[in-house]
């Protein structure tokens, strides 16, 4: 009895043997994937701007790129690809990997691409996540500083009494600019000639020298030129005054309801970047716009930078401004590129 009971003693701890093997096998499985998810950001992140260096919108990526190289840890490269429409930087974003290290400038081109050519080699809504909206660039109406309008409705008022005399200066045919031209026309019920100029440089000097009667633009380039006396802004397009210039009305509290058409832009990445990534780089995102600094250079470039922003509130933007612009296309019988 003494030998059996010894041996039963002996044979118990290798008889759990397999068992506890089998378990620890189990453990080191189940933790494999875990220790090879690689950390993000683990290499400098490309930000894809459609723009050439220089303008308001790359200077509004580059000042949040800072910010974020110092919260990733990573540096945060802007390289711009210009282009018509913005196609060649959002497909360059659209074809890569969905890793968190791409990532896209996107903007109202986007949506009036969207709405002015036939075809895109991608769907913004379909191949692309969206993280958040950095900030607003508000639409102004301006004229010469020498213009004898010193209303929006002096303006009005002399396009309806005499039809196609007033032109509506504007650039490059199906983008915002050119586009709140055209919904402008359209709104007022007036025949102003909306004219395009290749360059906003060329469309404020002929608009300060009386060549165009009434220019759509975006505020930021119009601002050294308002304060160096050569223009003057007579409505903004936007829902509230722009703090920089209190005495300017809106375009809606000048006579013309409804009228309110701002550029945006903010960071999309690949369609499939895991969830995760997209909620780090959005509370990133929302970090760097509330710091005081931040606020200051982007309002100093006639920028509005948001205070909030959510993946999910700007995907639901982008949707209805893709539907507002395929509107404005169609209503002015624009022709699709």
């Amino acid at each position: 009895m003494t030998s059996q009971n010894a041996h039963k003693n002996a044979a118990a701890p290798l008889g759990r043997r397999p068992l506890l093997m089998a378990g620890a096998g189990l453990l080191a499985t189940l933790a494999a994937p875990t220790l090879a998810q690689p950390t993000w950001p683990s290499r400098p992140i490309r930000w894809i701007v459609g723009f050439a260096p220089g303008g308001v919108g790359d200077l509004t990526t580059r000042l949040v790129a800072t910010k974020l190289t110092a919260a990733l840890g990573q540096p945060v490269v802007v390289e711009n690809r210009p282009s018509a429409g913005g196609i060649v930087a959002a497909e360059t974003v659209v074809r890569s990997a969905p890793d968190g290290h791409t990532l896209l400038l996107v903007t109202t081109t986007d949506s009036t691409a969207a709405a002015v050519y036939q075809r895109l080699p991608y769907d913004i809504m379909r191949d692309l996540e969206f993280v958040g909206q950095i900030s607003f660039f508000d639409h102004v109406l301006v004229t010469g500083a020498n213009s004898p309008h010193r209303t929006l409705g002096d303006v009005i008022a002399a396009a309806k009494a005499q039809p196609g005399t007033i032109n509506l200066g504007s650039i490059a045919v199906g983008n915002a600019q050119h586009l709140g031209a055209e919904l402008f026309r359209s709104m007022t019920g007036t025949e102003m000639v909306v004219v395009p100029y290749r360059s906003t440089p060329d469309l404020l000097n002929a608009t300060a020298t009386g060549d165009v009667h009434l220019t759509s633009e975006i505020l930021a380039p119009v601002l050294p030129q308002v304060t160096g006396g050569r223009l003057r802004v007579l409505a903004v397009a936007a829902p509230q005054r722009f703090a920089g210039l209190p005495d300017v009305p809106t375009a809606v509290e000048a006579g013309v309801p409804g009228y309110i058409v701002r550029s945006w832009n903010g960071i999309a990445a690949p369609a499939r970047t895991p969830r995760p990534i997209v909620d780090r780089l959005n509370a990133e995102l929302v970090r760097a716009l509330a710091l005081p600094d931040i606020r200051q250079k982007m309002l100093e470039l006639g920028v509005q930078p948001l205070e909030s922003t959510t993946p999910e509130a700007f995907r639901a933007y982008i949707a209805e401004e893709n539907a507002r612009w395929a509107q404005v296309v169609d209503q002015a019988n624009i022709p699709r590129q």
